[in-house]
């Protein structure tokens, strides 16, 4: 008998050794770089992590179905906006660490989650279309100007980076201020929306637009060659610019994420979040996703920072603030007859 609790015990002891050393990481991030990050993460720290890759909407409801049982210990997506569905619906638990509220900026994190990395949503132009000049001195709400008539593109309404810029534009002019310019965005549009981020800026290198809106990592992606020749070439035509300069800065977004409520993992929950903040972390984040570093002392990479390193972003709309106006974005959107 007592050989058998014996060896009871080992097998007991032996999987809450293995149990401790993982972190079960759910994640809307799209990245094979991120994979290699992860494996820096267990070198450093023994800890294992498990991954469930899946669209934010995918596994925002996993989670909510699984509920207690879930295994789940952080979940990471882009969009501040998916960041506050998941906390409105209890997906996220409160934590406190000095090392995530000392290095990240308090307009990119709450007490439930935590941005990991900056991208921009921009303008871009084609300089053989529109002087340097004039497109460096554009505001967002510059672009429903009929001056602009059949020269923007952009993508569909239901895009969460969308909602979100319109819900920052809500916060700073107001809903009806808002539902006009979505209206002037729709008469100026060149084609109905179509594609993705880059599809927008492909348009602009083609001279079927003069302007595009697009997030900031994506020039770099294009012009890395990482996407073929053609989207290389087509980057090399056209320029990026960050709205709004004279006023309150560019919109701003994230990626981010926060510990699960019921994560069985806790604490290498929260070791893995502070470390996505340490300073090898987040070179290697944006030397692969050429997203904006998060915290200070690390450089863009030089493909998205020969463009401008200094600019002004927007502190003053809180990204925490773009769930709760997202619906009323999306609304205004579909009112103006944005597809």
């Amino acid at each position: 008998m007592r050989i058998i609790l014996s060896a009871t015990l080992f097998i007991f002891t032996f999987l809450n050794v293995a149990y401790a050393n993982e972190v079960n990481l759910f994640t809307s991030r799209h990245y094979d770089s991120d994979v290699k990050l992860y494996q820096k993460f267990t070198a450093k720290t023994g800890i294992k992590v498990n991954v469930v890759s899946g669209k934010a909407k995918a596994l925002e409801k996993r989670l909510l179905s699984e509920g207690k049982s879930s295994k789940a210990d952080v979940y990471i997506t882009v969009d501040a906006g998916a960041l506050g569905s998941a906390k409105a619906k209890g997906i996220f638990q409160r934590i406190n660490s000095k090392t995530l509220n000392s290095k990240i900026p308090a307009n990119f994190r709450t007490a439930h989650w935590y941005g990991v990395a900056k991208r921009a949503r921009i303008i871009y132009y084609n300089p053989k279309l529109i002087s340097a000049s004039e497109a460096k001195s554009l505001n967002y709400e510059d672009l429903s100007n009929p001056k602009y008539k059949n020269s923007v593109v952009i993508r569909a309404s239901s895009n969460t980076y969308n909602k979100s810029l319109v819900a920052s534009l809500i916060a700073n002019n107001g809903s009806g201020k808002t539902g006009n310019w979505a209206k002037g965005i729709v008469s100026n549009m060149a084609r109905d929306p179509k594609g993705n981020d880059r599809a927008q800026i492909m348009a602009v290198a083609a001279g079927k637009a003069k302007l595009a809106v697009a997030n900031s990592y994506y020039i770099a992606l294009m012009l890395s060659g990482k996407k073929g020749p053609e989207q290389q070439a087509a980057a090399q035509k056209v320029k990026p610019v960050f709205p709004n300069q004279g006023n309150r800065g560019t919109h701003m977004n994230i990626s981010g994420g926060g510990v699960v409520k019921h994560a069985p993992n806790k604490a290498n929950a929260i070791k893995f979040l502070e470390f996505l903040l340490t300073k090898e972390a987040q070179q290697h984040i944006v030397n692969n996703t050429y997203e904006y570093p998060m915290i200070s002392g690390v450089k863009p990479n030089n493909l998205i920072g020969q463009f401008g390193t200094s600019f002004k972003q927007d502190t003053k709309t809180k990204v925490s603030t773009y769930y709760k106006n997202q619906k009323k974005a999306l609304a205004l959107m579909k009112k103006a007859g944005w597809k």
